[in-house]
């Protein structure tokens, strides 16, 4: 009963923090408005995908590897921040430009492949959500887990990124939200391009080391 209850508490832990706004909320929501519900889906399974590899991560320890050698921990914070900050230059530039048209199939694969990896990144683009993570694990977690738990929890945590953000998707790629977005394209795309960059600098500005 303490395993179930501390799985509990952890599964719930983890959907405050899926849920809570941030680049990876902001870039699902964009690729959902502004592309079609199929991309949306896609980037959901990249932030799933992405849950899952930080949950393995944390239970093969490297969490404790990158709190001992901050200056690895500040190298991975920088590379995440300077790709959010791609990512923001990017929707800034393309924002007045016309939406491609995606009926043709081999486009619309290429576009959903595309939106599958931009999550995926975006998603682990971020170490200090490995250290959440591990923060979580360690606190909620017994140290001697039973292998079946250490094998399905990946897949509860999949289940949970992967869900939300599905949700987020199926919400966001109906009609109107897209008609809106099409009258304010470049409105729109400005705004989520100098979020995604504040995000991105400050990302950057944490992974300088103070005195």
């Amino acid at each position: 009963m303490t395993l179930i209850l501390s799985l509990a508490t952890l599964l719930g832990a983890l959907t405050v923090g899926a849920i809570s706004p941030g680049p990876s909320f902001l870039l699902v929501a964009r690729t959902s408005i502004a592309g079609s519900r199929r991309e949306g889906l896609a980037a959901a399974l990249g932030m799933g995908v992405g849950g899952v590899i930080f949950a393995i991560l944390v239970m093969l320890g490297l969490k404790a590897l990158l709190t001992n050698l901050s200056w690895l921990y500040a190298i991975l914070k920088t590379a995440g921040a300077l790709y959010l900050i791609y990512l923001a230059i990017c929707l800034w530039r393309g924002a007045s430009q016309p939406m491609a048209d995606t009926n043709e199939e081999s486009l619309a694969v290429e576009n959903t492949r595309g939106a599958f990896f931009r999550a995926l990144l975006t998603q682990l683009s971020n170490p200090k959500t490995l250290v959440v993570y591990g923060s979580i694990f360690a606190a909620l977690l017994p140290p001697d887990l039973p292998r079946g738990v250490t094998i399905t929890l990946p897949a509860l945590v999949f289940a949970i990124e992967a869900g939300w953000y599905a949700i987020v998707a199926l919400a966001l790629s109906t009609a109107t939200p897209r008609r809106t977005y099409l009258r304010c394209k470049t409105s729109l795309d400005r705004l989520a391009g100098g979020v995604m960059g504040l995000l991105g600098i400050k990302l950057l500005l944490s992974s300088v080391p103070t005195r």
